[in-house]
């Protein structure tokens, strides 16, 4: 089964520039559903590196320390989509005069 290997350096940069291009995409539109996509297509990578590792029965050990190398790369995408998703969903409620229930962001910048 094919799948999106990190381990590649050509290819962790062209993910990085995607995430990086889609990011000020979503800045510039004030839009949070473009980040809301951009999160779930790094949750589903990660379920899928999560198939594919546990499911390996007759892997070598290096391929299976690809996968683990992936499935690592996949959850710090996550955590950077989903910290981006809460800073563009804070600037479309403050763009269109939403009322924010509580500030999403608070807990992070606070310890920054």
């Amino acid at each position: 089964m094919p799948m999106i290997n990190f381990t590649n350096p050509i290819t962790l940069l062209i993910v990085t520039l995607l995430f990086a291009l889609i990011l000020i995409l979503a800045k510039e539109t004030k839009k949070s559903i473009i980040a809301a996509i951009m999160l779930f297509v790094f949750v589903g990578l990660l379920i899928i590196h999560s198939i594919m590792y546990t499911t390996a029965t007759t892997l070598e050990a290096d391929v299976l320390s690809d996968i683990t190398f992936t499935m690592i790369f996949d959850l710090i995408f996550v955590l950077l989509s989903f910290i981006a998703y809460l800073w563009i969903d804070d600037m479309e409620a403050s763009v269109k005069k939403k009322k924010n229930i509580d500030n999403s962001l608070d807990w992070f910048w606070n310890k920054v």
